[in-house]
């Protein structure tokens, strides 16, 4: 009886002696497996957000781009691929920039140069024009280059450049731009309706307002 009870109290303080340690290591076990499923999903999330947060400075803003094809050449991502007058040819809310442009023999010149900014008048903004008017200018090739190359700046321009800026276009006189966040006009007059466009050479700006060379 003596060595039976010696043995049972050896087994008890066994387990006694034991049991804490089992129970922790199972606790520890528990919590590394709950730990690191949100630390992976925490890392993810932030990833995600600041990955996100850099996209957003380069796409396109403005109430028009929203009627811009969403596939084919005349999508942002396909008018990223060509120059700029190509990239603009495919987009049918510029077809009467296209055709000045062409008018003025300008296609080469404006996809041949490197770094360039565009503000670029929709339709409508050439239909705010007289049309005995636009079709005087349009049979003016020097008038008509003035007034093109006045919407071309040689340097590539991003939104924040826009804020309070002053700069000299292909034509040698200056247009002013003002603004913040996405909301944009240049020289007091157009309004940016579709910004931050990129094209193989050139950032454009579509704007609702055919600039006119001072």
């Amino acid at each position: 009886m003596n060595s039976m009870n010696a043995r049972r109290t050896a087994i008890a303080v066994t387990a006694a002696v034991l049991l804490p340690f089992s129970l922790a290591a199972c606790s520890d076990a528990g919590s590394d497996t709950k730990a690191a499923p949100p630390a992976a999903g925490t890392d993810k999330s932030g990833d995600s957000t600041s990955t996100d947060d850099s996209m957003t400075g380069d796409k396109p803003f403005g109430p028009a781009c929203a009627g811009v094809p969403k596939e084919g050449a005349g999508s942002f991502d396909g008018m990223a691929k060509d120059p700029v007058a190509t990239a603009a040819s495919n987009n049918p809310a510029l077809s009467t920039l296209v055709a000045a442009v062409k008018q003025a023999g300008l296609v080469d010149t404006l996809n041949s140069a490197k770094d360039i900014t565009v503000f670029a008048p929709t339709n409508d903004a050439f239909a705010k024009i007289p049309k005995a008017d636009l079709d005087k200018v349009l049979a003016d090739k020097a008038t008509l280059t003035k007034i093109l190359t006045y919407h071309v700046v040689g340097q590539k321009l991003a939104p924040q450049q826009l804020e309070n800026g002053s700069f000299e276009t292909l034509q040698k006189s200056k247009v002013t731009t003002q603004g913040s966040d996405q909301s944009y006009n240049v020289n007091d007059t157009a309004s940016v309706v579709c910004g931050n466009v990129n094209t193989s050479n050139a950032n454009v700006y579509i704007i609702d307002t055919v600039l006119m060379p001072k």
